[in-house]
């Protein structure tokens, strides 16, 4: 198919993706981060689930919650990051309509997940602290995979329409996309006719699930911080504080880039395209490639875990 700026269709059999539009020759030095981003994430993803998995005083529902991001931002990545490197190597550009949905859907499905982890990992953060002698009865194995099955199920039905809308559009403007994967409202500028059903459920999903999820979120850790400044001494106030630094740390990273990822799309028309596309990129990858860096870095079992790993190896390499 041509990359014609003129094309009539319906439903196009493929698009371009542009990569990162106006630093087209610098696509192969732009790979080396991506590269070593997909990297991190990879092994720092894996490393916390092998963790998670041998280390018996870790099978507590924070861990659980943790290996759910750690599986998220791994699906997330790899629904995204492949085909990005293969347009800024060897400048493969083209993608089916239905692949480009796909990977929309997943986009949308992965991310919201991803918000809905965090709302859950707050629910165990203040139960931790503001209920601990009934934390165990409260979050019991069976109530951890129930929120985490509900939160797989809200994600999944609420991104179906993304790909049902966009399918019912005709695109008789261009096949070309500005962007490095088939973001939402990137897909959405191309269509012809009326759009707004799309772009307002776009913003209706924001506001009513990121959103509620963030309104949860707050309202957890303001009853948490009830509870830590009622506590006796301040050294005992910076320690309860301190068990909740890694997961306000994920909540900062996923939720700032991707409202203001949003909010840009909408409404920053004066911003420079390849801005729009590097902070698209930024919203998906910094959380994924993060995340393990944070738990791994703030949370003593893990980092205690991850030391003993690799002081082992050390041991036997010597040996």
């Amino acid at each position: 198919m041509s990359y014609s700026n003129a094309t009539d269709f319906t439903n196009p059999s493929t698009f371009i993706l542009l990569g990162i539009p106006g630093l087209e020759a610098a696509h192969v030095w732009i790979s080396i981060p991506f590269s070593a981003i997909y990297a991190i994430v990879i092994l720092g993803n894996f490393t916390i689930l092998f963790i998670v998995k041998t280390e018996p005083s870790l099978h507590e529902p924070m861990y659980y919650f943790l290996c759910m991001l750690a599986v998220t931002d791994l699906l997330l990545t790899t629904s995204t990051l492949p085909k990005m490197l293969s347009i800024f190597w060897v400048n493969s550009r083209e993608i089916s309509f239905s692949a480009c949905l796909t990977q929309l859907y997943f986009v949308q499905c992965f991310s919201a997940i991803e918000s809905g982890i965090l709302a859950a990992m707050a629910l165990d953060r203040y139960v931790a602290i503001c209920h601990p002698l009934r934390h165990s009865i409260i979050l019991t194995h069976a109530v951890v995979a129930k929120i985490g099955l509900a939160v797989v199920l809200r994600s999944g039905i609420e991104s179906l329409p993304f790909p049902f809308l966009l399918r019912q559009w005709s695109y008789c403007r261009t096949n070309i996309i500005s962007h490095s994967f088939c973001a939402h409202m990137a897909v959405v500028k191309l269509a012809c006719g009326d759009t707004r059903i799309s772009s307002s459920y776009g913003l209706f999903v924001l506001f009513c699930v990121l959103g509620l999820d963030a309104i949860f979120i707050a309202i957890s850790y303001m009853q948490i911080l009830r509870a830590i400044f009622s506590l006796p001494t301040k050294d005992a106030r910076f320690k309860t504080f301190w068990t909740c630094g890694s997961h306000l740390c994920a909540i900062v990273i996923f939720y700032i880039p991707t409202v203001f990822s949003s909010f840009v799309y909408r409404f920053g028309q004066n911003f420079p395209l390849h801005v729009h596309v590097l902070i698209g990129n930024m919203y998906l990858l910094l959380p994924p490639m993060l995340n393990p860096i944070i738990y791994g870095v703030k949370t003593k079992q893990v980092r205690g875990r991850l030391l003993w790993l690799i002081t082992q190896k050390q041991s036997n390499v010597f040996s």
